[in-house]
């Protein structure tokens, strides 16, 4: 350097006269830079870039980073436009992305009666016939949310921990009441919801599903998977009737409850797996309309011959500004739920020998469906919970990927993977199969795992994140809403300490993910995932400007601090789209200006 020096004369002095340490333009030096639309100081930004992990600022301009760099560095992109947020030390990561969520029954869920926070079946009882109070005669009463391995008493009488009818029946003798699993995998329905759907005691169980039964042989009302088929075709039925105008109203409430409590919690893109075709062709025209959350929509629950005919046509990629995709079909189930003794097992359940669980959708069925998608080129994202239902999904993807080589690449996905083989484990790596995993049902789960299969499966195959990483595969993360809350938080807590019962126990600690394990699944392995890690997943210059802002340091906090942390901003292309109300609580500094100015300018 000092030679160089030498050849000009000089330099330095010229160099000292013309730039300040802090960035300021003084004399035409640094160049004057194009002004950008936002910018971010003093925050904490984990970019998830390995060129650039981390950094101070980031400067955005039409939707996209420009810049990251110290405050210093991105104040020379302020202009008289520019609006500037000052996060006064706030935690910055790439926008987190629900990676297996349920948009619609999201939105839905939010406008039912919630049964998931009643502490026992009484309380539930109570819930229902509180609604039941407020509703008009014949009206349906649906619940969202229960789930008997949290509740604190067992129901007396019961059948498989599960109550008998009569509480529920006389709360409600005259209104229909079908009240969802928090799995999704079976119901609770009143005597007069069976009586709708023609089920009586003599009713066989269906294929793919079962009727719970009691000693005597009556249905007690608890269906499991496709035996509650009839009591949602039954409670269709009665939609039918109501007018036009009050269903669409009840459909465009149900996406904006869904939108805002997602981005409010930090999403800003949303995988929605298995809508119907005419679904996903509404959601094309509400995203075409404008919506603050990107979508990334599965075709789903339609027969293969439906598929065969439709599904080319549906190809869709960056619609509306990069806020609507479709390439992939899901999530067809191959099985049941844990918590439903419905999730399909090579060996009977450790509490019921008998039962290995329920294969919902014919394995032949399922093939056909992966096989179209292999000549479409689209992805397979299809449910299997137990371990032998992955076992025939492996088996399958490798069949298929033998017949169609070029589908390795589709980045086919299996939904849940929750209890595994051990000799199945590196499969995944193997195959190049995406685990799409939700963290929060293993401390959701964990008081009845060991129960339900036997400390040694549990042990060996049971949401085994950390033994698929270190095989090679790809993890996934996200909460399968409405069955869980979409809030990151807690799914993050558990994924890195698998810990339940309020912090008090930790379920198969060894298990856990890394901090930077756990951001990179809900970050860089999502997009990637979705086939766009070009454009989301990290903050590096070119990338679309999806940002989640944090309270706190989710990689360095202490691991009891997490659940405090708080979701201050969600920025989609650059723009504020949701901001935490006493977001000034949360941080070091004040509110340096009032967000409704960002939310309304333009």
């Amino acid at each position: 350097m000092k030679a160089f020096r030498a050849l000009i004369p000089g330099l330095a002095i010229a160099l000292s006269a013309t730039a300040h340490a802090d960035g300021a333009q003084v004399d035409g030096f640094p160049p004057k830079l194009q002004p950008a639309d936002l910018v971010l100081l003093d925050a904490n930004i984990a970019t998830l870039d390995p060129l650039k992990p981390q950094a101070q600022a980031l400067a955005v301009r039409d939707g996209r980073i420009v810049a990251l760099g110290t405050d210093a560095a991105i104040r020379r992109y302020v202009g008289q436009q520019t609006k500037t947020l000052d996060l006064h030390g706030a935690f910055v990561t790439p926008g987190f992305i629900e990676d297996h969520g349920h948009l619609m029954d999201t939105g839905e869920s939010l406008m039912q009666v919630d049964v998931g926070k009643p502490a026992n079946w009484d309380e539930v009882v109570a819930v229902v016939k509180a609604a039941v109070a407020k509703a008009k005669p014949g009206e349906w009463i649906i619940g969202q949310g229960w789930q008997q391995a949290k509740w604190n008493k067992v129901p007396q009488p019961n059948v498989d921990g599960l109550p008998l009818p009569a509480a529920l029946d006389a709360a409600s003798p005259d209104n229909p009441v079908l009240l969802n699993h928090a799995s999704g995998h079976g119901i609770i329905a009143n005597a007069q919801a069976l009586k709708l759907a023609g089920i009586g005691d003599k009713t066989p169980d269906p294929a793919g599903g079962a009727i719970v039964r009691d000693a005597q042989g009556h249905a007690t009302g608890m269906l499991r998977d496709n035996a509650a088929d009839p009591v949602f075709a039954a409670y269709n039925d009665h939609l039918k009737t109501l007018p036009a105008s009050e269903l669409e109203a009840r459909r465009e409430r149900a996406l904006q409850l869904a939108v805002q409590n997602e981005i409010g919690k930090g999403i800003t893109s949303f995988v929605d797996q298995g809508e119907s075709f005419k679904t996903t062709d509404w959601l094309k025209q509400q995203a075409g309309k404008g919506l603050p959350l990107r979508l990334y929509v599965y075709i789903g629950e339609l027969s293969p011959a439906d598929l065969d005919k439709h599904l080319a046509e549906y190809r869709t990629i960056g619609y509306a500004d990069n806020h609507f995709t479709v390439r992939g079909i899901g999530e067809d189930v191959a099985d049941g739920a844990l918590g439903t003794h419905s999730a399909w097992f090579l060996e009977g359940y450790s509490d019921a020998p008998a039962l290995t669980g329920l294969n919902v959708n014919k394995i032949s069925d399922l093939t056909r469906m992966a096989k179209i998608a292999a000549r479409e080129g689209f992805q397979v994202a299809f449910h299997a919970i137990g371990d032998r239902a992955n076992r025939e999904l492996l088996d399958m993807y490798e069949d298929i990927f033998t017949q169609y080589p070029e589908a390795r690449n589709l980045r086919w996905r299996i939904e849940h993977a929750q209890h595994l083989a051990p000799a199945d484990i590196p499969r995944f790596a193997q195959l190049g199969v995406i685990a799409s995993m939700q963290s929060i049902h293993a401390c959701s789960d964990a008081p009845m795992v060991v129960s339900r299969l036997g400390a040694k499966r549990a042990e060996e195959g049971a949401y085994v994140w950390k033994k698929l990483i270190d095989s090679g595969a790809l993890v996934l993360d996200g909460t399968d809403t409405p069955v869980e809350d979409t809030d990151p938080i807690a799914n993050f807590y558990c994924g890195v300490t698998r810990a339940h019962a309020h912090g008090k126990k930790t379920f198969f600690p060894a298990q856990a993910k890394t901090r930077m394990q756990e951001l990179q699944s809900y970050t860089w392995n999502n997009a990637y995932a979705m086939h766009a890690e070009h454009e989301l997943g990290s903050l590096a210059p070119g990338k679309l400007a999806d940002i989640t802002v944090f309270s706190g340091d989710l990689l360095t906090m202490p691991a009891e601090d997490i659940l405090h942390t708080r979701v201050l901003y969600t920025l989609v292309g650059g723009k504020v789209v949701y901001a935490r109300p006493d977001a000034d609580k949360w941080r070091k500094g004040q509110l340096f200006e009032a967000m409704a100015e960002f939310n309304h300018a333009e």
